[in-house]
């Protein structure tokens, strides 16, 4: 079924000539009902056509019909679009249950691959809850464009080369214990202890650039502890990946593209786009307002950039991508319009397919963290802690331990991640327990409870949903409200899809619990004398949950069946 706006989005595109996706993002919702369930407001089409607005309404909304709408009528510069309320239930409901868990979904991606570069930790240094914007959002947009119809290619783009391993690399040497068996943590108090000498010894820094110019040039030494230190990381970082519920389908790091920059370099010199400056090699971006790239040091050793350019050309060559997404904080914003603007610059037209997918901070009560200063909290210890507390919350439910235990790790695990979500990704937030675990808020935990509540209800209600139901009887005010944003969920995940922004899904997940628990408290489900009325109350519930669970699990979120 197309929903409401789109066959509204559709109509108006035969009437107008004009495209369907410019159409769809201008109808909106009025915050008036007595102004109908969708509005036109035809402004931006009175300038294309140089008509006055009013008429250009007046016009479009003359002789138009659409399946499903009982109403259409122009007041001034707006055409106003009413719901047929009788075939409303009808629609939805029978299309939901049709569909089930596939409802909302689409074959718009089919052929299209979309690479997905998330999370990106950073091997010998904490995966912390600084990390947990880039993880949630990523994976989030990964499930999204699946539903979609999408092939994606989930990336994480590992930080496991560069100036650092250098630094790490000294600090070993010099302070570490070859028959200690070391944790990340361990290799973290090495790095903070670098930073603190080097603020007495400034010859430290000069010897750890030297020392990852020899990793560089493949010195055995070298190569065997920085081995040690990635395959340490990665095995602790998958651990949290597991907890997460979290897979990838590429593990391609820095490193790996080691061997690949000579061909960047190669290919900016034969577009004559290097230049020199002060011994290094850079592609001048003064121009575009923005300062050089730098894409080879003085000393010869690669940089960032370049290793993220041999990135975009392996994943175009390898992938053919439709889009690359980079889910980054937007501390990087310009480290991602200097590299998009030299493949631009190259002759690529595919440049506008690169999207940095930006977001703010995640911080704590506590203030900023510093991995050279050693204040960090561990994204693992906040899962746990998470774990723990629901633990806390569930004692004495009549749950057994395996029940307990299972069912605190799916509310505390899903209660972080859409903690990271419900925010708009650009917007910074603070982390603090009593919103991430508040059962009636704007929390996960609160829209599983509500699930839960109608997956109950249902049983209890004990009723077999068949194909004589009888829909009008649908037609309480809070009925028709939920029938209405559950119609819109097939929108949400394409608005969430087009922003590349997990939050619009968030968001209507917890708006459609508290629909349904409006209607819940007005509307009885349970000992109703008209078994008509009852049966299709409970399609209804059906249906709910059914976009409720699809919500959440678009979100990384788990369901679980009770509470």
């Amino acid at each position: 079924m197309e929903t409401f706006k789109n066959k509204i989005a559709e109509s108006l595109a035969k009437k107008t000539n004009i495209d369907f996706n410019i159409l769809s993002e201008v109808i909106e919702v009025p915050t008036n009902e007595e102004f109908g369930d969708f509005s036109f407001p035809c402004f931006q089409l009175s300038k294309i056509l140089k008509i006055a607005p009013t008429i250009v309404a007046k016009s479009i909304a003359e002789d138009l019909e659409i399946k499903g709408i009982e109403k259409i009528e122009a007041i001034g510069p707006y055409i106003n679009f009413f719901i047929d309320k009788k075939n409303l239930a009808n629609v939805v409901i029978k299309n939901i249950l049709k569909k089930g868990d596939k409802y909302g979904s689409s074959l718009v991606g089919i052929g299209k691959t979309v690479v997905i570069d998330f999370s990106s930790v950073n091997i010998a240094k904490p995966f912390h809850i600084g990390h947990l914007k880039s993880t949630a959002i990523g994976n989030s947009l990964y499930k999204i464009y699946s539903f979609l119809g999408y092939q994606c290619v989930g990336v994480n783009h590992v930080g496991d080369w560069g100036t650092q391993f250098g630094k790490l690399i000294v600090a070993f040497k010099k302070w570490g214990d070859d028959k200690k068996k070391y944790s990340v943590k361990d290799l973290v108090s090495l790095y903070v202890k670098f930073h603190k000498e080097a603020e007495k010894d400034e010859g430290l820094n000069e010897e750890a650039r030297g020392v990852f110019k020899k990793l560089e040039a493949n010195e055995i030494e070298y190569v065997s502890l920085w081995r040690m230190f990635r395959e340490l990381s990665l095995k602790e970082f998958k651990r949290v990946y597991k907890l997460l519920n979290i897979k990838f389908d590429s593990w391609n790091g820095e490193s790996f593209y080691n061997d690949k920059v000579g061909d960047v370099v190669a290919m900016l010199e034969e577009k004559k786009m290097l230049e020199k400056s002060r011994g290094a090699y850079i592609v001048d971006l003064e121009k575009f307002n923005m300062p050089p790239c730098i894409v080879k040091r003085s000393d010869g050793a690669s940089l960032y950039a370049t290793r993220d350019l041999a990135a975009i050309f392996y994943r175009k060559k390898e992938y053919n991508f439709y889009k690359t997404l980079y889910v980054v904080g937007n501390a990087q914003q310009l480290h991602f319009k200097q590299i998009f603007k030299v493949v631009e610059l190259m002759g690529f037209g595919w440049a506008d397919d690169l999207i940095h997918v930006d977001f703010g901070t995640v911080s704590l009560q506590e203030g900023a963290m510093s991995t050279r200063k050693g204040i960090v909290v561990y994204l693992e210890d906040v899962l746990n802690e998470s774990i723990i507390k629901v633990n806390e919350i569930l004692k004495n439910k009549g749950l057994t331990s395996t029940e307990q235990n299972s069912l605190a790790k799916k509310i505390g695990i899903g209660a972080v991640i859409f903690s990271a979500l419900f925010v708009g990704r650009q917007s910074d937030s603070t982390f603090l327990w009593e919103k991430v675990l508040n059962f009636e808020g704007d929390s996960s935990p609160y829209a599983q409870y509500t699930y839960v509540r109608i997956r109950s209800l249902i049983k209890k209600v004990n009723k077999n949903i068949n194909n004589n139901i009888n829909y009008s009887l649908l037609c309480h005010e809070n009925e028709l409200s939920l029938l209405k944003l559950l119609s819109e969920f097939p929108n949400v995940i394409t608005e969430a899809a087009s922003r590349y922004e997990p939050s619009v899904v968030a968001r209507y997940v917890i708006e459609l619990a508290k629909y349904f628990n409006k209607f819940y408290h007005n509307c009885p489900v349970i000992n109703l004398e008209n078994e008509d009325l009852q049966n299709a109350r409970v399609s209804l519930c059906v249906a709910t949950s059914i976009v409720i669970k699809s919500g959440l699990n678009l979100l990384g979120v788990d369901c679980p069946e009770k509470m």
